[in-house]
């Protein structure tokens, strides 16, 4: 589509009618191209210059539930906390946070502006789920965070390559929005993840979930509607198609735990045709097709519950899958030599964190508070700590610059494309494997009732 678009069209200079002919031509391949996006409604804008580097495969890791704070915020050098003020503006030390929670910490847009609190960050513990029994005492689950020895390998990650500690999640809510800014830069204004009819299904976030169910949609100008998870908006993979690069999206099957972060199970034109067969894969398949060398060139990869860091999964467990999928890509040297990995979590999961989110467009949604992003690549700049502001689309807005993809018209407007978290003239930084580790015994216990509402 772009190189159609890109090249000069050459005229007899005795050719009469130059500038009639000349805007004939550009009518017919603008209806053309308009005809081959498989989309309602594309905005595209000007492709960008394609990125002079050794990069040719782009990984998108999307792990669950997790602020930036609860993860890394004692790591040396970075914007982190240690201590939280609760409602009556008394400050305390952040608890230690257990391998497991027993349940999840209530997230979505109503929690966030619970814990938000106007800005001052001081009701995460009002939060539904806030308090949990561990060893047999109440604790403020929300206000917790890991130290170094509980992650070991996200730590080490961290200290090799690049942490960035200003990725802001795009949506001040729960997993479904985010998701879809991952692949598209935009989510029709969803707010909270889809309130699913029925008893079965529960996983079904997008085209085929029940009839019936509908995710709520929060506009710019304040105004909310219901709309069944289904979208026909543009997307990475649309694009990546129309320019001829390979991609897949690696994910649970359907109706299997985990299929309800497969975003493209919400984007009609890709669910409901050949493509999703063609591009949406099983994540069993990731490690196989990163060892035979035959990953595309832009891959997603989401993974089952268990393995997913989730609140309720074993944080260790979680960590020894990605530790598994990532020796995979590193043992392939060359795939290694040539790959950028993005190793990130999907919203902030009911946990404290300390930075107020910058504004977005839509000031009722934008932004969310900050997850951590680990940029693992040869040219990662090594032992680095990332300040710039990105969000979940900068991510995006990297693969459109990498592979001179025109812009979807989103927040990728907007957003910071990650490259300064690399220096693609430094020495490439050789792999590094990792060991898997003995994961702790769990000392959940279930609580007389659902505590923190």
């Amino acid at each position: 589509m772009n190189n159609q678009q890109n090249q000069p069209f050459f005229f007899h200079q005795r050719f009469q009618g130059f500038q009639k002919a000349y805007i004939a031509n550009i009518l017919v391949i603008l209806f053309v191209v308009m005809c081959l996006i498989p989309t309602a409604t594309p905005h595209t804008l000007q492709a960008a210059p394609r990125a002079s580097n050794p990069i040719k495969h782009i990984i998108i890791m999307v792990k669950e539930n997790r602020s930036f704070d609860s993860m890394f915020g004692t790591f040396p050098g970075a914007n982190g906390a240690t201590k939280y003020p609760d409602p009556q503006g008394k400050i305390h030390r952040l608890n230690h946070q257990p391998d497991r929670l027993f349940l999840d910490i209530l997230h979505d847009h109503s929690a966030f502006l619970t814990a938000y609190d106007h800005g001052k960050l001081d009701k995460f513990s009002k939060e539904r789920g806030a308090i949990q029994y561990i060893n047999g005492k109440q604790v403020d689950v929300a206000d917790s965070q890991f130290y170094q020895s509980d992650i070991p390998n996200y730590w080490k990650y961290a200290q090799t390559f690049t942490l960035t500690d200003h990725l802001f999640t795009t949506i001040q809510s729960d997993s479904f929005p985010n998701h879809l800014f991952s692949i598209a830069a935009q989510d029709d204004d969803a707010a909270n993840i889809p309130v699913i009819v029925g008893g079965k299904h529960k996983t079904r976030w997008g085209c085929d979930a029940p009839t019936g169910s509908y995710v709520l949609e929060i506009h710019s100008n304040g105004s909310t509607t219901k709309a069944f998870p289904c979208f026909n908006f543009q997307t990475l993979g649309d694009l990546l198609t129309a320019a001829s690069i390979s991609w897949n999206y690696y994910a649970p099957a359907q109706d299997q735990p985990g299929y309800e972060f497969s975003s493209y199970d919400a984007i009609k034109h890709i669910r409901e045709t050949q493509q999703w067969q063609t591009h949406v894969v099983d994540y069993t398949q990731f490690a196989k097709d990163a060892a035979d060398g035959k990953l595309p060139s832009v891959s997603w990869l989401v993974q089952p519950d268990v393995d997913s860091d989730h609140p309720g999964a074993s944080i260790c467990v979680g960590e020894n899958w990605t530790v598994q999928q990532i020796n995979t890509v590193m043992k392939n040297k060359s795939l290694w030599n040539s790959t950028a990995i993005f190793l990130t979590w999907d919203d902030y999961g009911g946990f404290y964190d300390h930075v107020v989110p910058p504004a977005g467009p839509n000031t009722h949604l934008e932004y969310g508070l900050r997850a951590p992003l680990i940029v693992i690549a040869p040219y990662a700049k090594p032992q680095f700590v990332d300040h710039t502001v990105y969000n979940f689309v900068s991510m995006v807005k990297f693969v459109e610059t990498q592979f001179s993809l025109p812009s979807l018209g989103g927040l990728d407007k907007l957003a910071n494309n990650m490259y300064n978290a690399f220096n693609f003239k430094q020495s490439p930084l050789p792999p590094l494997i990792l060991q898997q580790r003995k994961c702790p015994q769990s000392s959940l216990e279930s609580p007389p009732g659902l505590l923190g509402d």
